[in-house]
């Protein structure tokens, strides 16, 4: 391969946050993009449905672009790549179930991409210009899961994606030590690894035990058993299939989104079951409680919405009853803690046994400290950026790494955007690049930005008030109003006193602008929003939103 004089690595997303997982590296003129994730919204993102990178950077260097290596079909890593292939057509290179899991994304938005798709595996070597693309397999709670490392003249530049060393696993998803090694041994310029877990002391609980506590729960239980889970955790869905085969149970699919992964997971050989196992939803009545396993997840695959709706007994097809036992079988999402908390107390108040967090039925997919320092251990990188985690778990990522013998200043906690820059094997800052993020609410892409998500905070914190005037201009005089209209902010019926004095700062207001020739709307409504705001704030201490609605005749 060619001497590469300059290599830049950045993220786009994934750092300062769990999700959204996307990372660039430019090898000179050649940039190679790693992963396309996307990220469920945090609370107070209030009805955006996700949020993806900003890719303004990607779009402006199309021409560069090498190719998109996608390493696992989880939705963190994949889950932007329709609307990513919506801007750019660039190759996309994937294992076999990373690449259907990715076309059925593509089916759902409607996107007929004309990028080339490249199927790779673990032994697969892809050679550019001035560098070798190589891959290794790696333990995750998905098949298909692969490490990257771009072999450059400087040094290879590897990314662990999601992984674990699960010494018992479950399936083929083995983790390739051999190959780490080797790669370690060639001489790692840089390490970006996971970061998920980097406060959490010891080992990752393994696979193996989750099956043994899955099974013992449903020997165990009387009722209906109702399984959520992540509909892309295709080695819990296994294991529940499993136990459920064995205590010979029927198992209903809940979730369109689930039924999607399985299908492709069961063409593809990565599950195996007697189908006669499943039944339709339409067919439930027709066994009895103690024949029933029902898997569940949300709408965009995460396992906690449907069980709320079921909770609350607002489900269109199951709800919670007295005797069902309820598996939550996947660790909450960072933000999410206290949705999860008030799902499980509803649960347990509709009569569930509700099982979790007290016995292990579910194993985090993302290695522990231990194993994070085998991994830097494996790989002995001159350089190293966490990644993959919000900023606390990168800042505890890097103590691992100055534990195991990489020097403080060769640790690198970077935020979006920023470059590192890599010349003759020495790293430095180096300047950033556009970044951000995409908010994605319904159909619109981009469309809700941060003075949008104000107004809805601010919405729900104190309601909106409406104040419409009706305007003659010939006549100089209030045609009609001014009329009041609140929502979310105070009880009309029991704040007439209140609402009578702001009629009579509106009407005062409107005519001294009218005596004063001052006919401009904008001015006018500024006027009016100041003088209501102030008084509604001194008379009841809150802040509606004023929106003042002035009608000319």
């Amino acid at each position: 391969m060619k001497q590469a004089e300059k290599i830049r690595v950045f993220a786009l997303g994934g750092v300062g946050e769990v999700g959204k997982n996307m990372y660039v590296v430019e090898v000179d003129e050649d940039i190679f993009v790693l992963d396309a994730g996307l990220m469920f919204p945090e609370d107070e993102m209030f009805g955006i449905d996700m949020v993806i990178p900003d890719i303004t950077y990607l779009v402006e260097q199309q021409e560069r672009i090498r190719g998109i290596f996608l390493t696992h079909g989880h939705d963190d890593h994949i889950g932007a790549i329709a609307y990513v292939l919506r801007k750019i057509t660039v190759p996309v290179y994937g294992a076999k179930l990373t690449l259907a899991l990715m076309e059925e994304k593509l089916k759902e938005q409607g996107i007929t991409s004309k990028a080339k798709r490249i199927e790779i595996n673990a032994n697969s070597e892809i050679v550019f210009d001035k560098a070798v693309v190589s891959f290794f397999q790696t333990n995750h709670s998905i098949p298909d899961c692969l490490g990257v490392s771009i072999h450059t003249s400087q040094g290879a530049i590897v990314y662990t994606s999601d992984f674990k060393f699960d010494q018992t696993p479950v399936g083929i998803c083995r983790t390739d030590f051999g190959k780490m090694a080797q790669i370690g041994a060639q001489g790692v310029l840089c390490l970006l690894s996971d970061s998920t877990n980097a406060e959490k002391p010891g080992y990752t609980g393994s696979e193996a035990i989750v099956g043994q506590e899955i099974s013992d729960v449903i020997y165990n239980a009387n009722g209906r058993i109702i399984v959520a889970c992540f509909a892309s955790n295709i080695t819990r869905i296994q294991q529940v299939l499993n136990a459920a085969r064995d205590h010979r149970r029927k198992v209903v699919i809940m979730s369109r989104h689930m039924h999607k992964v399985i299908d492709i997971a069961v063409r593809l050989g990565y599950l195996k079951f007697d189908e006669n196992m499943i039944i339709p939803m339409s067919e439930v009545d027709r066994y009895d409680d103690r024949d029933l396993v029902i898997l569940t997840t949300g709408n965009q695959g995460e396992p906690m919405a449907a069980l709320a709706r079921m909770a609350k007994q607002a489900h269109k097809y199951i709800n919670i009853k007295e005797g069902d036992t309820v598996i939550v079988a996947s660790s909450p999402m960072p933000g999410h803690e206290l949705f999860i908390a008030r799902t499980i107390d509803a649960l347990y108040r509709a009569g569930a046994n509700v099982v979790y967090g007290q016995r292990q039925v579910h194993v985090s997919g993302h290695g522990y400290q231990e194993e994070l320092k085998l991994m830097i251990n494996f790989m002995k990188p001159k350089y190293f950026i966490p990644v993959h985690g919000e900023f606390r778990m990168q800042k505890a990522h890097g103590k691992i790494a100055q534990a195991v013998g990489i020097r403080q200043d060769a640790i690198f906690l970077i935020e979006k955007g920023e470059v590192i820059e890599f010349r003759n094997g020495h790293a430095r800052f180096g300047g950033k690049v556009p970044s951000g993020q995409i908010l994605i609410d319904g159909l619109g892409v981009g469309d809700v930005g941060n003075i949008v998500l104000r107004d809805r905070r601010l919405l729900s914190q104190d309601g909106i008030m409406i104040v419409v005037v009706t305007l003659s201009k010939q006549q100089k005089r209030i045609v009609a109003g001014p009329e009041m209209i609140s929502r979310g902010f105070v009880y009309v019926r029991e704040s007439e006193t209140l609402f009578e004095e702001s009629v009579k700062i509106v009407k005062e207001i409107v005519e001294k602008s009218m005596e004063d020739y001052v006919m401009e709307w904008s001015s006018l409504k500024t006027n009016i929003r100041d003088a209501l705001s102030q008084y509604l704030f001194e008379k009841t201490k809150r802040k509606p939103m004023i929106l003042p609605i002035i009608m000319e005749v």
